[in-house]
């Protein structure tokens, strides 16, 4: 499913305009971003949690040549999928 189809099916379930699901779709991804941004975490009961985790600069190799480089420290978006949300995916 793309980002069109989510919003056909959102303004389907809540009998919106596909143009308010799409301001509604976009809204909540903004401010999960911005959240994120700031360090906060994202709670969605059910569904999981989004946060920030920070990665340490660390050594790597590049691929194509072997040499050794170097990877500066990072911050990265995760996500861990509440207990519902496990348990729907895992139903056969």
């Amino acid at each position: 499913m793309n980002k069109a189809e989510l919003i056909e099916c959102v303004a389907k379930d809540t009998a919106l305009t596909k143009s308010d699901a799409e301001r509604c779709l976009n809204s909540m991804t903004n401010w999960i971003c911005q959240t994120l941004r700031r360090g906060d975490k994202v709670s969605l009961v059910g569904f999981g949690t989004f946060a920030v985790a920070k990665r340490a600069a660390r050594r790597g190799r590049n691929p194509q040549t072997g040499q050794e480089i170097h990877i500066k420290a990072c911050r990265v978006p995760k996500f861990k999928p509440g207990k519902y949300f496990r348990d729907l995916c895992n139903r056969g």
